[in-house]
């Protein structure tokens, strides 16, 4: 497909979408000579990437970039907005259903969108290759094969994904089914999203944008694009979706009081028996669900949700240091009565096809599941480090179309992926054990594309590597399926891969996003048989 493809759809975009979003007939000529002409889509949505100003703090606006998105055909509960905020709207899509996304871009640079987590066909998973300029559309068409979850999207230009997200460029997708329905969750009002990020503000309320090898790490944190977040709940059961959407804070989250969180879901959908944990750990593209009873505490209470001091998160010698505590959100427990939680009603899913199933792994209900498991041999391994200045994998940097031989995998494989987070010559030599001195920083990796269970996780052999590790491992849910996991200093992480459906370029990454621009990303290629 390549660049014939990407040429021809934004030759195409270019012609029907404007500067703003229309209703108007699409030309019939365009999608005839679409190469899946033979795609007929259950719902076309318009997306939007374009400059805005949004209030965030008081006084002077903020000047943002925003997606925005209207549906052109098909359910109106496909795009469901997201009030007071820079973020863009939910997209809400059935398990099974055939999706067309108008994709249009008017920020003054290229961009190009990536729906993080979701099992897609590598045109429509948003690779740098793909990138379309201003004014220019790219259309994506994919069935929608993931179980019930919490997904998001996000740009993905090579060198420049940390500033597009950190300008605002950022949604959420729920992905609904059968199964998730019949487990009666909350819905509607107590179906509540939670987008983590920091930023940091000028004197004119100006988004700031300064890195380092380290990555971002802004000042203030805000939820949903707000500050000093309060959410006034009622005093029943609330389903909490949250997604680490910072470039590289890492949230270790707490309930004020101690309480514990119960875990029902993670990156890749539902759990099939939730978790206690007394603390979760949450690296960025890392998304958790928690099951929360607001009875539990006094109406016109107040509890908070917290995020607990850990060391090993990279350097102290900035306003808020990665592994600083400091509070996330206050919820006030409303002094209305409970209402009854609604139950989502099932709703059948056309032509669905079973990507994953529940799964069952190394789990109770009470205690964590980190554990020094032994390691199996590994398929591939990935060292992460830097080396000459540059952050690396296997030594190796970001070539927008290249692969090495040990980055080819067959489809229909399944695969122990291993990442370690040291250079394979030691902590001694170049790069210092992952980076920025002998410690190490911290890398979320991200294998686009799939989903994966973690399997084996091995402690560091280095002292003072090991007492930071212990500061969050705790907080791991390496329960059920997941598409990014944190890999501490010294830490060696195994994951099971399996490649199903598709062959083509896809990503892996670390999800730290200035590493990832600064060239800790790479190709894999899938091909058949």
């Amino acid at each position: 497909m390549g660049v014939t493809r990407r040429e021809f759809l934004k030759y195409v975009g270019a012609t029907f979408l404007g500067a703003t979003l229309s209703r108007g007939p699409w030309p019939r000529w365009a999608l005839a000579q679409s190469r899946i002409a033979a795609f007929e889509p259950d719902v076309e949505i318009a997306l939007v990437a374009e400059p805005a100003t949004v209030a965030i703090l008081p006084g002077k606006p903020t000047q943002v970039w925003r997606y925005r998105a209207e549906v052109l055909s098909g359910s109106a509960d496909a795009v469901r907005p997201l009030p007071n905020t820079y973020l863009g709207p939910i997209l809400h899509w059935p398990k099974g259903t055939k999706v067309r996304v108008r994709f249009t871009n008017h920020i003054p640079e290229e961009t190009i969108v990536h729906w993080h987590g979701l099992h897609v066909p590598p045109e429509a998973d948003g690779h740098p290759r793909y990138v379309i300029g201003e004014g220019e559309t790219y259309v994506y068409e994919f069935q929608v094969m993931d179980r019930a979850g919490t997904y998001w999207y996000h740009p993905h230009p090579h060198g420049r994904t940390g500033p597009q997200v950190n300008m605002g460029l950022a949604g959420l997708i729920y992905v609904t089914d059968e199964e998730e329905s019949a487990r009666g969750l909350p819905g509607g009002e107590y179906d509540l999203p939670l987008v983590l990020q920091d930023r940091t503000f000028d004197d004119e309320n100006q988004v700031i944008y300064t890195t380092s090898m380290a990555g971002y790490l802004g000042d203030t944190i805000l939820v949903n694009g707000e500050p000093n977040a309060t959410f006034s709940v009622k005093a029943t059961r609330y389903r909490l979706r949250v997604l680490n959407g910072s470039s590289s804070r890492i949230y270790k989250l707490a309930w004020g009081d101690g309480t514990p969180l119960t875990v029902i879901g993670t990156d890749g959908g539902l759990l099939e028996t939730p978790v206690t944990r007394a603390y979760v750990t949450l690296s960025p593209g890392e998304r958790v669900e928690l099951l929360v009873d607001f009875q539990r505490w006094d109406v016109g209470s107040t509890v908070t949700l917290e995020s607990l001091a850990f060391s090993g998160g990279g350097p102290t010698n900035v306003p808020l240091p990665n592994g600083a505590a400091f509070r996330v959100a206050t919820f006030q427990i409303d002094t209305l009565p409970p209402t009854p939680t609604p139950t989502p009603t099932p709703t059948p899913t056309p032509d669905a096809r079973a990507y994953m199933p529940f799964l069952a792994h190394r789990s109770s209900a009470t205690a964590p599941s980190t554990v020094e498991a032994p390691r199996v041999a590994a398929t591939r391994t990935f060292y992460l480090y830097v080396q000459a200045g540059q952050w690396t994998i296997n030594g190796r940097t970001f070539e927008m179309t290249a692969t090495a031989p040990d980055e080819e995998v067959l489809l229909g494989a399944r695969e122990v992926w291993e990442f370690v987070n040291t250079p394979p010559f030691g902590t001694g030599g170049p790069g210092g054990g992952g980076g920025m001195g002998a410690m190490g920083l911290p890398h979320p990796m991200h294998i686009h594309g799939l989903q994966f269970r973690v399997i084996s996780r091995q402690a560091p052999a280095n002292a003072t590597q090991r007492a930071n590790w212990e500061t969050v491992k705790d907080g791991y849910v390496d329960e059920g399926w997941k598409d990014t996991v944190l890999v501490m200093p010294g830490e060696r992480v195994q994951v099971e891969v399996v490649f199903q459906d598709y062959t083509g370029l896809y990503l892996y990454h670390c999800h730290n996003l200035e590493h990832e621009d600064m060239g800790m990303m790479r190709n894999y290629r899938v091909v058949a048989p």
